[in-house]
């Protein structure tokens, strides 16, 4: 079984919005709703759990009702961090479902994920026992340091070296990862005090663990300032656009 876990517990700190960016709306449609029907929608995913603050658990459930969200299974509360809120979901999907089952860890804020990038996730997954959606770095990417000298005293941000971008990956999500490792490695944190670890793949890795990539999509974006919105509204529009075009409407 292939179970997609989105995590939507996050307070949108950097958006400056009162509202958490995932339910703020977008062509009148909340951002998590997006994600929801993504997941919905594609064939290779059996159920959804979402993870959020208990304060919105009955703002999803009207959400799933509003846009037929009929693969939500389970609602889950999330913690104080992205670790936390992921390990609360893994130590709650172990009630329901195998060891063996996949499950893709999925940005609530991430609402543009396709069905291509779903698929070759779960492709890979099932080939190398894990995978990680991720895009090739096509940016320089510098080392930042500071020098002794500045306004202050604090020095100035700069930099004398470079990283080489052909051995640089940028991770996106879903991320996916048998049940039965999840599980192991979140327990394997908690005994070692790695607490803070808001990357799946970034904790598994630490842990001891080879992770695989499978495609990215630049389109697959994650809503943090206020010009992810903006940039968010103009691919769905399109996107309906190209829909029209296709159909001859």
């Amino acid at each position: 079984m292939n179970v997609g876990m989105i995590i939507a517990g996050g307070v949108g700190a950097r958006l400056s919005d009162k509202m958490p960016k995932q339910y703020i709306k977008v062509l009148g449609k909340p951002v998590l709703a997006y994600t929801m029907e993504a997941f919905e929608h594609f064939e290779g995913i059996d159920e959804i759990t979402v993870v959020c603050h208990p304060n919105y658990e009955e703002d999803i459930k009207k959400m799933a009702e509003d846009y037929g969200i009929s693969k939500l299974a389970h609602i889950f509360y999330g913690g104080a961090t992205g670790q936390e809120s992921i390990r609360n979901g893994v130590f709650g999907l172990e009630k329901y479902y195998s060891g063996e089952d996949l499950i893709l860890i999925h940005d609530a804020i991430r609402p543009l994920v396709d069905d291509e990038v779903l698929a070759d996730c779960i492709r890979v997954a099932k080939e190398k026992g894990n995978a990680i959606v991720c895009i090739p770095c096509v940016t320089t990417m510098m080392q930042k340091v500071r020098d002794e000298y500045g306004e202050e005293g604090k020095g100035l941000e700069c930099s004398d070296a470079i990283y080489p971008r052909d051995l640089i990956m940028e991770t996106q999500t879903p991320q996916a990862f048998p049940l039965a490792l999840l599980g192991a490695k979140h327990r394997e944190a908690l005994e070692k005090g790695i607490l803070n670890e808001t990357a799946s793949c970034a904790l598994m890795t630490r842990l001891g663990e080879r992770v695989y990539f499978s495609k990215g999509s630049e389109k697959n974006i994650k809503i943090t300032v206020p010009e992810d919105l903006d940039l968010m509204e103009a691919l769905l529009r399109t996107k309906a656009g190209s829909w029209r075009k296709d159909n001859h409407l």
